[in-house]
């Protein structure tokens, strides 16, 4: 059955994004102005409604109230696409969000395309500190127009129980600017794992953290506050993938 399930949802994602990646193109290009976002989002709607209804995947929010009303940076952990997707169905006020992603990902046909006609925050990975730089010139810019910036500060999705070392960029930004900074936590991987074909049904647990204010942090410091709450709450909500979790031990 889960088999039947994904390939379904592989098929309808293939074609839904066929026939809308068009129209975000052109309404990003043409129309200008939001309505390139606009169309993103019924994009990410359609393939939100194959998630829930072929695959049979729902989420679980706590923390709802600790997302700002203003812009502000993400900090989320990254286990699949789903996280994508989902984290934008929770900021305020029907506000769009952009993410920080390598250029390299704007090269793949349709997603690609989409992501770049939609102006998402792009960095050449190989700039070094000039990257850093990229990052921050982009991000003041969509927060000041009132876009949500999400980033995934280990840079790549790690399955569930692993952490790599998160890196400088989204801390960077919020730091800079000072702006507030949402921790984000989550078991998405459980169910959809990275780069698998078959994903299963159920509920997926998202826990938006406490917003603090990076005016006068370090990165360094912003990092290491969202790190810290970020990967006790996967203790919490995945107690399962963590000895230290479920022994006691620190």
């Amino acid at each position: 059955m889960i088999a039947i399930r994904s390939t379904l949802f592989m098929v309808y994602a293939f074609f839904w994004s066929l026939a809308t990646i068009p129209l975000v193109m052109f309404s990003a290009l043409v129309l200008r102005g939001l309505w390139g976002y606009r169309a993103g989002k019924l994009w990410r709607l359609g393939i939100q409604a194959g998630v829930e209804n072929l695959l049979g995947i729902r989420p679980r929010v706590i923390g709802l109230e600790n997302m700002p009303a203003e812009p502000c940076v993400i900090l989320a952990k990254h286990q699949s696409a789903w996280e994508t997707m989902t984290i934008q169905d929770y900021v305020p006020n029907g506000a769009y969000c952009v993410f920080v992603l390598k250029k390299e990902l704007l090269r793949i046909p349709l997603l690609g395309w989409g992501l770049a006609a939609m102006k998402m925050i792009s960095i050449d990975r190989k700039a070094g500190r000039d990257a850093l730089d990229q990052v921050v010139n982009q991000g003041r810019e969509r927060l000041q127009q009132g876009f949500y910036v999400i980033i995934f500060p280990e840079g790549t999705r790690v399955a569930p129980g692993q952490t790599k070392r998160y890196k400088a960029g989204g801390a960077y930004l919020a730091a800079r600017v000072g702006c507030k900074v949402v921790p984000i936590a989550h078991d998405a991987g459980e169910l959809w794992p990275r780069q698998a074909f078959l994903k299963k049904p159920g509920q997926i647990t998202m826990s938006i953290g406490p917003a603090f204010d990076a005016t006068g942090m370090s990165e360094q410091q912003v990092n290491q506050r969202a790190e810290a709450w970020i990967e006790a709450e996967m203790r919490r909500i995945s107690p399962h993938r963590y000895s230290d979790a479920t022994t006691g031990q620190s």
